[in-house]
């Protein structure tokens, strides 16, 4: 099982006929990272309008960001300041993100999230995981990843697909321009129980848990999330490290 970030799908009309593969998550995302930044993704608009008190003043912390995706959190940060480490499954993602401008600030790196991070424990004031929980397997490991390289009442912030949506039968997809074929990178039916549980499992101390919806707003700004009007979209989560 390998990981990444996740959004709604590219076009749903044609998503709804046309022909599907399930892939390895790695595969997927870096057959997604030629278009992902040019969609219309509301997933990724709701969770950039909600997730920025979660994460406060950044200027002079350490900071990680697990599953970084095209670095669209990574570069921001460290433009504010914060010395970021940055990891992802998918070179075709990473690709992307270090060809963006203030990309040279971040310190990118590969890797399989489903493994024990190459970071040093107790070394970041701040972790972030932004739209990446619904790949993961192993929840409990991976929270414990997320504890061991956060430092002694850093906190960790994460955001996620909410799993309301998969009983809408959505999950993290893509229409691939070549093909015109569906593209789902494996993902897991993670419940909010089980991310609970997992965080409590590894003494994280739960300070924020939030469930945002598709509003009238959203809907009039993305045309793809008028489908889901009221429907549960988002999950954030801020947790506290108290070893």
């Amino acid at each position: 099982m390998t990981i990444h970030t996740q959004s709604i799908n590219a076009d749903e009309s044609s998503a709804e006929t046309g022909a599907a593969d399930v892939v390895p998550t790695d595969i997927g995302y870096n057959r997604w990272a030629e278009v992902y930044d040019a969609e219309d993704n509301p997933l990724v608009l709701l969770e950039e309008t909600r997730i920025a008190p979660l994460i406060g003043n950044v200027a002079g912390l350490t900071l990680a960001d697990i599953g970084c995706g095209t670095g669209r959190h990574a570069i921001r940060l460290a433009t504010a300041g914060a010395r970021v480490t940055a990891l992802d499954f998918s070179e075709g993602m990473l690709e992307r993100a270090r060809a963006k401008p203030g990309a040279e600030a971040v310190r990118f790196l590969r890797h399989d999230l489903t493994q024990r991070f190459p970071l040093e424990s107790t070394s970041f004031d701040s972790v972030i995981c932004c739209l990446v929980l619904d790949h993961i397997a192993d929840l409990k490991g991976f929270f414990g990843e997320l504890s061991r390289i956060c430092k002694p009442s850093g906190f960790i912030v994460i955001s996620v697909m909410h799993p309301a949506m998969m009983l809408r039968g959505v999950q993290a997809r893509f229409i691939e321009p070549v093909s015109g074929r569906r593209i789902y990178p494996q993902s897991q039916p993670n419940q909010i129980s089980e991310y609970v549980m997992a965080a409590v499992h590894n003494h994280l101390q739960l300070e924020h848990l939030s469930e945002h919806a598709v509003d009238s707003q959203l809907a009039a700004s993305s045309p793809r999330a008028a489908k889901y009007l009221a429907w549960p979209l988002l999950l954030l989560m801020r947790l506290k490290a108290t070893r």
